[in-house]
């Protein structure tokens, strides 16, 4: 089944903070491309990592040529057509910028959309751009649509301030694009809070279809208040379903696997390697026959941890 995304990538400031370096990343059999972005840097509002960092927002790059994309050439070789740029600020603080790469193709269906809330000109959210594969429709329904605080998963996200996975089928309150989802076949829909920009609220959404999945797993671990836990919250998974009766309250401590120890380093994390993952984590990552992770912190605006937003592959 091919992923919507091919292209997940970690860039994190260098020790000086004067530029961005590779961090980690998952390239599937895009051998060139990965070789091409070891060797890469980037300079504040340099290339996608580097504007995402100026700008303190998340980024759809819909166009890989002849803009300030720096692999243009490389790119092209992977037939990836589109990035996106998502920022982790915590405070005024750049933890690291996590980029998305995907392939224009008629099969491709899906979507990842970018909402802001200016409170200035609105108190509604609306979405500011996205990349939608072949559904082109419900890139027009979007643009015509707002949610308030609370309303459609938009606005949940940020009502609460943390990631949120829609579980129920198409008729939830929380996805009001019923129709629009249901030509898709949209399987399942994740949301993330994404702060930097003092003057306005971001929230980055993904919405997945039955043949082209964002990710095959996604969950979402809450911090406490004491800083030294993340208790399981909710996840959804193509194999098991909700995850709830395999996980219950599950609590992970800074060193208990890849997302314990977000904790400790507040950095994003890309992996293949379960081996250090507790016994009931990767026993059930192998029943579910995921290879893959990416674990993205979420910070509020007073760069306090609050979640750690997973996806399996």
């Amino acid at each position: 089944m091919a992923s919507f995304i091919r292209v997940t990538e970690v860039w994190v400031p260098s020790r000086d903070g004067s530029r961005l370096e590779f961090g980690t990343g998952s390239y599937g059999d895009l051998h060139g491309f990965h070789a091409e972005s070891h060797q890469t840097v980037f300079g504040y509002g340099e290339g996608l990592p580097g504007q995402a960092w100026a700008t303190r927002r998340p980024i759809v790059l819909k166009n890989l040529q002849n803009s300030y994309f720096k692999r243009g050439a490389a790119a092209a070789d992977a037939g990836l057509t589109c990035g996106l740029a998502l920022p982790i600020f915590a405070g005024d603080s750049l933890r690291a910028v996590v980029t998305f790469f995907c392939a224009d193709d008629a099969e491709k269906v899906g979507a990842i959309e970018v909402w802001a809330n200016d409170p200035a000109q609105s108190s509604a959210m609306e979405v500011q751009d996205g990349y939608y594969g072949n559904a082109e429709f419900f890139e027009r329904n979007s643009k015509a649509i707002q949610f308030g605080k609370g309303e459609g998963l938009p606005g949940e996200v940020w009502e609460r301030d943390r990631p949120i996975v829609v579980k129920e089928h198409y008729g939830s309150h929380r996805f009001l694009r019923k129709a629009e989802a249901l030509k898709i076949g949209r399987t399942t829909a994740f949301g993330m809070p994404c702060h930097g920009d003092r003057t306005r609220d971001w929230v980055m959404t993904f919405l997945s279809a039955l043949g082209t999945p964002i990710a095959r797993r996604f969950e979402v671990w809450k911090a406490e208040h004491d800083g030294e836990h993340l208790i399981y919250e909710a996840g959804l998974c193509e194999v098991e379903g909700d995850l709830l009766e395999t996980y219950g309250s599950l609590s992970l401590a800074r060193e208990d696997g890849t997302i314990g120890k977000i904790l400790l380093t507040g950095l994003p994390v890309i992996t293949t390697d379960f081996s250090h993952e507790p016994s009931l984590i990767s026993r059930s990552l192998a029943e579910a026959g995921l290879t893959t992770l990416v674990a993205i912190p979420v910070f509020s605006r007073e760069a306090r941890l609050t979640a750690v937003a997973a996806w399996y592959f």
